[in-house]
């Protein structure tokens, strides 16, 4: 669903210890007497745990295993009341294994309906939050399963994928089995019925938070029953009867925020809500066509009440709603979290607008509509980079991924657009990317590199990323054991290396043993990764130093078994020009020989020519030329 760069280029030391770039606390020591032995552990338990509170799960794991006093400190149920498994694809003996560690588990996150299966093996009966997503396969009795099994359930979140296999009657079973619930948000169900509506008013008095979104039909005048909702999201759902939903829902008592962007909402249906509802204080209609293009329509008569739109100053609107505005700037959201009175209500309204707004500004991104230059330059990258300081980690997630799509034009031929790259820039979104992928989320990690890979398309961006020291951080990402995260950093790399002045800087980071690994670590099961290292390792064999480093890091070898035995055509093309720009370099180093002595790695060029994807025959074609100015090599292509 989300777009990414994919960099295709044509063809034209000394390794430095790089600190895991998971630690999000940069420590200070001074005057340590480097002579006096430090008893690690003489610390005192409460510094240890905050110490494992600061890991990710398999970090805490290898650090639990150096004693046994930390082996029990690392069990305690306090480090243990989150889990974010979309990294890893949990099975029934994996879930088994962790259920000694659940009993105080309160939110989770996974990925997939193979996870979505194990849930229920974790025995994690005092679960609070659950949030999934790629949810596309999950079917009414996996969800009306886990429903059953956690009965303390106050939010449940599937997608932004379609939930295409549940239906009304898991939600009615979510209804009756989670009598606590106040969050339940779900994406793309075929048709949400009155008698899970019903069920929903009837046995969760709790319920405030509703968002049925991307959905094919919704029972507009059953939904209009559910008395305690306070924000509702009905976004991007189609077939809604806006003469119903504006004489209903009105009379809802405690609705506070309505969010109907990406739907045919028009005018009549808008002002009636806002002039009539009595709780109503914000309706967000992002992307709403019919309302759009109406001219007469204005909002400045609904005092009191905020629209936020593509038309509509939303910074201004956001910001009317503190009651000390004494210190207005371009972050609204960084001036409502530095308040120093702090107001409960107000910040249930201001947590719901982050997540509406990361999630609308994701799906306009994607959608790559044409004439919104204007609304992304002057105000849709100011209110991305906002949000990615959101105490919420999704809502982090989501700006980063809407920063790493809005710049991008056409991602087959690399085409980003260098305005709104640039805007990102100079609103200072560098370092809160690189700041953002040092975190020790992996999802922040992944989708914070993955922005940083598009916008460096750019060479102003490039150079910018360079002088924050995110090739650094970069080639400390790509030795990430999480796959999605070295994918995301070896993209980075590859475009970063197109830059001449960056290939150095690359090679003296580690980039290229860093580059190398990932190749032997994903060589099967990983054709994205692969992709994106044997690219990068492409260009940075263009340059004569760097094309040493790729050799001695064992490059040759990696890049042959992928010419050998990936069949994935981006694999095959960059290895094949990896290893010709290895190969050109005749004059200065043994590269060339080194290539051709490589077992197998001319027959499979050979090969390669014969592929039925042109660019895959041209680099490998390529790769032969360079190859046969040495006569051994000659003589061994002639023989393949």
């Amino acid at each position: 669903m989300n777009r990414r760069v994919r960099r295709k280029v044509s063809r034209k030391g000394k390794e430095k210890l790089i600190l895991p770039s998971y630690l999000e606390i940069e420590c200070e020591i001074a005057d340590l007497d480097l002579k006096q032995t430090v008893d690690w552990t003489c610390l005192p338990d409460d510094t240890v745990i905050q110490l494992f509170s600061c890991l990710n799960y398999r970090d805490r794991a290898n650090l639990s295993s150096t004693c046994r006093t930390w082996r029990v400190l690392g069990l305690s149920s306090c480090l243990w009341t989150s889990f974010d498994l979309r990294a890893h694809k949990i099975d029934a003996a994996m879930a088994s294994s962790l259920a000694s560690r659940c009993n105080n588990l309160q939110k989770l996150r996974f990925r997939g309906a193979e996870s979505a299966d194990a849930i229920i093996l974790l025995l994690a009966k005092n679960l609070r939050e659950i949030s999934g997503d790629y949810c596309r396969k999950i079917t009414d009795a996996t969800l009306s399963a886990i429903a059953a099994r956690h009965e303390a359930l106050e939010s449940l979140q599937l997608g932004p994928d379609f939930c295409e296999r549940i239906s009304s009657d898991a939600i009615k079973t979510i209804a009756i089995c989670c009598p606590k619930l106040k969050k339940l948000r779900l994406s793309g169900i075929i048709d949400v019925n009155a008698e899970a509506l019903n069920a929903l008013s009837k046995h969760c008095p709790n319920l405030l938070d509703i968002g049925f979104i991307d959905c094919l039909k919704i029972d507009e005048m059953a939904l209009g029953n559910v008395a305690s909702v306070r924000f509702l999201s009905v976004a991007g759902t189609t077939n809604m009867k806006w003469g119903a939903v504006s004489h209903q829902w009105h009379k809802l008592p405690n609705l506070i925020g309505l969010d109907v962007s990406r739907t045919d909402v028009g005018p009549v249906a808008v002002s009636r809500l806002m002039s009539s509802s009595k709780s109503l204080k914000i309706l967000c209609a992002f992307n709403c066509s019919v309302l759009e293009e109406d001219a007469g329509f204005t909002v400045s008569k609904y005092k009191g009440k905020l629209l936020l739109a593509l038309f509509t100053d939303v910074v201004k609107e956001i910001t009317s709603l503190f009651v000390d505005t004494t210190k207005k700037g371009e972050n609204m959201l960084l001036d409502w979290r530095n308040l120093e009175n702090k107001n409960k209500s107000l910040d249930e309204i201001m947590m719901w607008i982050e997540w509406i707004l990361s999630h609308n500004l994701l799906r306009i991104a994607e959608s790559n509509q044409h004439g919104l230059d204007n609304f992304w330059l002057n105000q849709g990258a100011a209110l991305l980079l906002s949000l990615m300081q959101s105490s919420q980690e999704d809502v982090q997630e989501r700006a980063a991924t809407g920063l790493a799509t809005f710049v991008v034009i056409d991602d087959e031929n690399a085409s980003i657009d260098s305005g709104r790259a640039e805007e990102v820039m100079r609103c200072g979104g560098i370092r809160l990317l690189l700041n953002l992928a040092k975190s020790w989320r992996e999802g922040l990690q992944s989708e914070a590199a993955k922005a940083i890979a598009n916008l460096s398309v750019n060479s102003n961006v490039a150079k910018a990323v360079a002088e924050e020291g995110g090739i650094d951080i970069l080639a400390g990402l790509a030795r990430s054991m999480n796959r999605l995260v070295a994918e995301e950093a070896a993209g980075g790399l590859w475009n970063l290396s197109v830059g001449e002045e960056h290939k150095g800087a690359i090679a003296e980071a580690g980039g290229v043993r860093a580059l190398v690994d990932l190749i032997f670590k994903w060589s099967s099961g990983g054709d994205g990764v692969l992709e994106r290292a044997a690219g990068a390792l492409a260009n940075l064999a263009a340059d004569d130093r760097c094309s040493t480093e790729v050799a001695l890091a064992g490059g040759v070898h990696a890049l042959v078994m992928l010419a050998r035995n990936c069949k994935f055509e981006g694999v095959q093309e960059q290895a094949a020009r990896a290893l010709a720009n290895l190969a050109a370099h005749g004059d200065s180093n043994t590269n060339n020989s080194a290539v051709g002595q490589e077992a197998g790695a001319l027959e499979a060029l050979v090969q390669l020519t014969h592929s039925p994807h042109e660019g895959v025959r041209q680099e490998a074609a390529g790769a032969l030329w360079n190859l046969s100015f040495d006569d051994r090599n000659r003589e061994a292509i002639a023989a393949a």
